[in-house]
């Protein structure tokens, strides 16, 4: 089992940044790829990052390439999503990921889900 938990999360304006972190326990956080996700009021949760087992590689949705980045510490077992130029879309519940797989778009490839953190993003 692994538990994830998400924080960072809050108000900002247009224009503004966050930085959410996922914080991981239980096996060994490196065996797995992380990834984040969001989820609209109303909308089906969607990819938006991932990284490679030792964040060698990252991977982003079209939306917020340019503006969000994902990055490890495997040391402090946490996954990051820097968040610039915030968006009033950008408004969600962004969820961590994890899998023992590889990273991918789909909800079905993670094993282990954090409970998320609220992100809006004002006008």
């Amino acid at each position: 089992q692994v538990q994830l938990v998400e924080s960072g999360g809050g108000l900002v304006q247009a224009g503004g940044s966050l930085r959410l972190s996922c914080a991981a326990s239980g096996r060994t956080f490196s065996n797995y790829v992380m990834g984040w996700f969001r989820q609209a009021p109303g909308k089906e949760r969607e990819f938006v990052a991932g990284i490679s087992w030792m964040g060698g590689r990252t991977y982003y949705t079209d939306f917020v390439k340019g503006r969000f980045t994902i990055s490890r510490d495997n040391a402090k077992n946490t996954v990051y999503l820097q968040m610039n130029r915030l968006k009033p879309e950008d408004t969600a519940v962004y969820y961590c990921a994890a899998s023992s797989r590889v990273v991918s778009e789909l909800k079905r490839e993670y094993d282990y889900w954090g409970q998320g953190t609220q992100v809006t993003v004002s006008s």
